[in-house]
């Protein structure tokens, strides 16, 4: 539930254009989502104090002392717009992103994907900060949030300890976490419906909560053996093991003892299978994620196994075969807030107007999600400097559904998404499958066209 400051947003008087603080807008973190919100400002003419903390201080990941620094990988995923990640990165295009101005000029032979140079993607970003009237960059860490001026913050997902106390202080301590444990997420149309039922347990009136994927003791033991010998992904220096024990991967859980997921989360108990009229030797549940059931959760399935190995040890799982997942399973340290319980869907905190939030730390996942949220702040306060309206991108586009994402999620089951398909409305009409990433681009770019209009 919200804080009692985020409450009393709707009693916070807006103040006058012309009594707002004149000092540049303050950006603390100098990674994509910070350097995104930069540009944007700087371009229509804003002031700009950016606090980057390299090289005075380096998080765990980091190495270099250039700004935007691409830490995990240099693929930018899919750049073909029928592609829910193509299609956000060429809706940036079209807003004047510098991320994807830089992205392009430093691409890398990568077949439909998009990759980069990491090293000439950010220096060629820094160059073009810095070549910028208005922009005071001052590398040292921000270890209290200044409350007395516009500020964005974008700190990252490896937010410093003493900057990410300062956030929990103005947010509620219970609005901030260190790390996911994410289950994997899969469309709704891919799940073979004539192979679940759906219930939740002890429910006598048929009409459940869940669909329940139940299995037989040899389909279990065949899905057990092969999750035992499944190749996991390694974890960082900084990452302790320990730190995941409230909330442990699937297959460590399986490695004590063959039977002890039939006590978590694959138990059986309380679920009845219509079919057969017992209880299965083990279910595996999914949850709805969205009220369209485009997007349903394995649930307790966190896990360190490799995307490919999830892919194929679960579609195992019966009603799970063909299961095209838009989301895979991971544990890893990531600082993020509970934007749908703290943010408007401005980015602004519901309980100072003057604070907005961008990039990772806001719940999306990846380096173009983050920057995107990066220059929609920039817009947003723009606008705000100008006692301007703030008006959301629509939630048709690839912008848009990532904000709705964020801050119109259930606090309780909200997690960090990349950006697919899943988390935009439905389209009005059903399209064939092939045809249906063609259908999203079209509505979304005439979407995106008027809603830039207005703006501008």
């Amino acid at each position: 539930m919200p804080n009692d400051k985020a409450k009393m947003s709707n009693e916070i008087q807006h103040i006058k254009p012309e009594t707002r603080n004149p000092k540049p807008v303050t950006i603390i973190g100098g990674g994509l989502a910070g350097c995104e919100a930069s540009w944007q400002l700087l371009k229509r003419g804003r002031t700009v104090c950016l606090y980057e903390m390299k090289p005075e201080v380096f998080s765990p990941a980091h190495k270099s002392s250039l700004l935007a620094e691409l830490v995990c990988s240099n693929s930018f995923r899919s750049n073909s717009i029928e592609n829910a990640s193509g299609l956000l990165k060429e809706e940036m295009r079209l807003m004047g992103s510098l991320t994807m101005e830089s992205a392009d000029i430093t691409s890398v032979p990568a077949g439909r994907a998009l990759a980069v140079n990491r090293i000439l993607f950010s220096r060629y970003i820094e160059d073009k900060l810095m070549s910028c009237k208005g922009l005071t960059i001052i590398r040292k860490e921000i270890t209290e949030i200044p409350q007395d001026s516009i500020v964005i913050i974008a700190t990252g997902p490896l937010t410093s300890d003493a900057a990410a106390k300062s956030i929990s202080g103005i947010t509620g301590s219970e609005h901030l976490y260190f790390y996911d444990a994410i289950s994997p997420i899969v469309d709704g149309e891919s799940i073979d419906y004539s192979k679940v039922f759906r219930a939740s347990r002890y429910d006598d009136t048929g009409v459940g909560d869940y669909l329940n994927c139940p299995m037989t003791q040899s389909e279990y033991e065949r899905f057990w053996t092969e999750l035992m010998n499944g190749t996991e992904v390694s974890l960082k220096n900084f990452e302790d093991k320990k730190c995941f024990e409230g909330c442990l991967p699937v297959e460590v859980l399986g490695r004590r003892g063959m039977k002890t997921l039939l006590f978590g989360p694959m138990k059986p108990v309380g679920l009845v299978d219509p079919k057969t009229g017992k209880r299965p030797y083990a279910v595996v549940q999914l949850r709805q994620e969205n009220k369209s059931s485009t997007l349903y959760n394995i649930v307790g399935f966190q896990t360190k196994l490799t995307w490919p190995e999830q892919k194929r040890i679960f579609r195992l799982i019966p009603g799970l075969k063909k299961a095209e997942f838009l989301r895979y399973g991971s544990i890893h340290r990531n600082t993020f807030i509970n934007s749908p319980a703290l943010l408007r869907n401005t980015l602004q905190l519901r309980s100072h107007d003057n604070m907005f939030f961008a990039g990772q730390i806001t719940g999306v996942e990846g380096y173009v999600e983050s920057a995107a949220m990066g220059l929609l702040a920039g817009v947003n306060v723009d606008r705000y400097l100008s006692g301007k309206e703030l008006i959301p991108p629509p939630e048709t586009t690839a912008l848009g559904a990532l904000v709705r994402h964020i801050t119109n999620t259930d606090q309780k089951t909200f997690q960090p998404m990349n950006v697919n398909f899943g988390i935009f409305p439905p389209l009005s009409e059903k399209a064939p499958k092939k045809e249906r990433g063609k259908h999203y681009a079209e509505r979304s770019f005439s979407d995106l066209k008027k809603w830039k209009q207005k703006i501008e």
